[in-house]
């Protein structure tokens, strides 16, 4: 077995949590509400819970996929709430939030793959909370676009669709989902006129000119917006880190987005999919 990296100084997280964190949790828990910040093993969930704000997970927490990178629970997935949507939107105005970031576990087992349940999401999200905009983390469809339109048609505010590492690795860590793929679900979400964002990874293995063939690529499909961070392995059991990213090649990732016409890049060790998502609605 491969000797594990150690962290290096600039990975050191500061825990802590004040009421607002507390508070954040209790509505979480008393709505039976799932959290890529806790189930993704989030390193900001301090900082975001502490704000107020947190990424809902709908479809339930057991993914039908297995990729190598992600802490979700895998397996057969158990029936929709059906009162999710509300749970969720109840959660939300309770945290008194402006600004939603709502993703899912992928629903291969569904015959649309949990489509009309995103939608009924986003609509009672809106419903009860008048005025508050929308950031959706989806999963590919399987490339089905009448599917990404269901999505669509509930009218979030910003579509984002992680094509989480290089074409090279792609099918080293993801179990089902493919680059081409990613990039036709990105490409159609810009040419319905909403604005495109996506996340990457680093610290697989990849080269920065695989980062730079990339970026190209989402600015091809016509991704807006793009978010850059570290891997950081959950358990010994899944994809190994193979380089710990300094901060200086996070800025240089940040300056060579920018420079390739991305309207706003998030790039930094600690950055996630979500990580500051209200900023990027601003534009």
């Amino acid at each position: 077995m491969a000797e594990r990296i150690k962290k290096p100084e600039w990975l050191k997280i500061n825990i802590g949590s004040n009421g607002r964190y507390s508070d954040t949790k209790r509505i979480v828990d008393s709505h039976r509400l799932h959290t890529i910040c806790s189930s993704g093993r989030c390193p900001n969930i301090s900082e975001c819970w502490g704000r107020g704000t947190a990424t809902f997970m709908i479809g339930g927490e057991i993914c039908t996929r297995s990729c190598k990178f992600c802490n979700t629970l895998t397996g057969r997935p158990l029936q929709l709430d059906i009162e999710e949507p509300s749970n969720v939107a109840k959660s939300i105005a309770l945290m008194n939030l402006k600004h939603a970031v709502i993703t899912s576990v992928d629903r291969d087992d569904l015959p649309d793959q949990g489509a009309a349940h995103w939608a009924k999401t986003i609509k009672e999200v809106k419903r009860l909370n008048p005025g508050i905009t929308i950031e959706v983390l989806i999963p590919d469809f399987q490339g089905k676009t009448d599917l990404v339109d269901i999505v669509i048609e509930a009218q979030p505010d910003i579509i984002s669709h992680n094509m989480e590492t290089v074409k090279r690795i792609t099918p080293l860590v993801r179990s089902a989902a493919n680059y081409a793929t990613s990039l036709k679900v990105l490409q159609h979400v810009a040419n319905r006129g909403v604005t495109a964002k996506s996340g990457v990874m680093v610290g697989l293995g990849e080269t920065p000119e695989e980062i730079e063939e990339l970026m190209a690529d989402l600015r091809t499909a016509g991704c807006r917006i793009i978010t850059i961070g570290q891997y950081l392995q959950p358990t010994h059991k899944h994809y190994p880190v193979k380089e710990y990213v300094t901060p200086d090649q996070f800025a240089k990732y940040k300056t060579i987005g920018l420079n390739k016409g991305f309207d706003q890049v998030e790039s930094g060790p600690l950055v996630r999919s979500s990580y500051h998502a209200e900023r990027h609605i601003k534009k």
